[in-house]
Parts: structure tokens; C-alpha cells; sequence
């Protein structure tokens, strides 16, 4: 089987640059590797989105979702070409279930007490709310290990997630039918860390547990490149 495509999906109050110290880890391997922008609009128009992504890339993908972006996966891997899935810190929902319902089986995490909701414009219909994290409290919240500086930067540059994507089910749970893999920041102050491994215990998956911040793809790049590289190796001798 030729190599696969890693596809980086990043998760809400970020973007793809928190994939920049991953990216040459997996570049440096020789593989090719793709960033996609993520509306972070609602669950299932993302996931459509990187469905689409993934339809016109040419060969097998692993694909790969941080936080929220777990969720994006669960749907977009069901894609005929996604191989493998690899989950960072990230929700892995049932079919039918919501990220609310996920983490409302769990203690809140320190970001409960922490999102600030601001409106945003939608044509034609009322105005969408839009969800994301208080500046101030941002680094200590999402990148407690990462660069001070970096962390600053990062939380004046989030990309909130519409509202309304924490409510909307899940329409299919790619990892029932595909290999995965997943990463437990045990540092998480964003997601419970049990939110984590309930989900990826529940599907099977192996689970890889990191002393991390919620950001463990900048706190720990080349523990998640292995993480990766192992999925990787999974497909090419399929």
C-alpha cells in the first residue's frame, strides 16, 4: 500500500499552527502532510469539510485530531481512504452522542469557568454564539508547558467554535470500523483527562498517556510524531 497522507485536523480555541512542531517531525520522515483550516462552525459541516479534504487527496490518509478535532474525525474518518485515526487529548464520541453528553459523564475541567461567548453574523437567519477562552486565562487553562511568549500569542489568536457544535451529535464513530489511537494529556486543563481515556477505553484504542498540557502537540511533538509514525507503519503493512 503506498505511504499514507497524515491530515493534521486542529480543535477549537486553535488553529493548524498548533501542529508547527509536529509538521517537520512528520516532514522529515519523508511523509506528506496536510493542515486543513477547520471552520469549527458545527460538528457536522466540519466534518464534511475534512471529508472533502480527505476525498481529493490520492491514496491512504491517518487522520489526526486534536480536542474538538477528535470529534471532526470520528465523522470525516469514516472516509473510504482514512486508514487510521489518531486522537490528541481529543473526544472520541459514539454514534448519536454530543460533546456535551461525553463530558458531562465527568468532573468539569478548568475551562468551564473560563469561556467568554461573543455573537457572530449567520445570513439570513439570527445571529450564531460563538465560544472561546478568556485571554487572561488561556495559557494556564490550554499551554501551561508551552513557551510563556508562544501561549500569549496563541490565546489573543483563538478560533472560537460555534455554540451550537457542543449539542450536535455525532452522525457516524469512525473508529469502530478503523485502527486508532490515542493520546491522554494527564496534565489536561482544558479536557478531563478521564474524559479522555473513557472514550478512547470505549472504542479499543491504543491509549498513549503524556505529562502534558491540554497542547501537548508543542509540549511534546516528538512523542505525538511517534504516536503518529506508529499509525502510519499500521496502514503501510496492511
Amino acid at each position: 500500500m503506498p505511504t499514507p497522507t497524515v491530515v493534521l485536523v486542529h480543535g477549537a480555541f486553535a488553529d493548524a499552527s498548533s501542529f508547527a512542531r509536529v509538521v517537520p517531525e512528520l516532514l522529515a520522515d519523508g511523509l506528506a502532510v496536510v493542515a486543513p483550516a477547520v471552520p469549527n462552525r458545527s460538528l457536522a459541516g466540519d466534518a464534511a469539510y475534512i471529508a472533502s479534504v480527505v476525498r481529493q487527496i490520492d491514496g491512504p490518509v491517518v487522520l489526526v485530531g486534536h480536542s474538538y478535532g477528535g470529534a471532526v474525525i470520528t465523522v470525516a474518518g469514516a472516509e473510504d481512504n482514512v486508514k487510521a485515526l489518531v486522537y490528541l487529548a481529543g473526544y472520541a464520541l459514539e454514534e448519536g452522542e454530543s460533546l456535551g453528553e461525553l463530558q458531562g459523564r465527568f468532573p468539569d475541567s478548568d475551562l468551564a469557568t473560563a469561556l467568554v461567548t461573543t455573537s457572530f453574523p449567520v445570513e439570513g437567519g439570527e445571529d450564531g454564539t460563538d465560544v472561546s477562552v478568556d485571554v487572561a486565562r488561556f495559557p494556564a487553562i490550554f499551554a501551561h508547558d508551552v513557551d510563556p511568549d508562544l501561549a500569549k500569542v496563541l490565546a489573543v489568536s483563538q478560533r472560537p467554535l460555534a455554540a451550537a457544535a457542543f449539542a450536535e451529535p455525532a452522525s457516524a464513530a469512525a473508529w469502530k470500523t478503523k485502527p486508532s489511537w490515542g493520546v491522554v494529556s494527564t496534565a489536561d486543563h482544558t479536557i478531563n483527562p478521564e474524559v479522555e481515556r473513557f472514550g478512547y477505553g470505549r472504542a479499543g484504542m491504543k491509549q498513549v498517556e503524556l505529562d502534558s498540557s491540554h497542547l501537548v502537540m508543542l509540549s511534546q511533538p516528538r512523542a505525538v510524531a511517534d504516536v503518529i509514525r506508529e499509525a502510519v507503519r499500521s496502514v503501510g503493512s496492511a
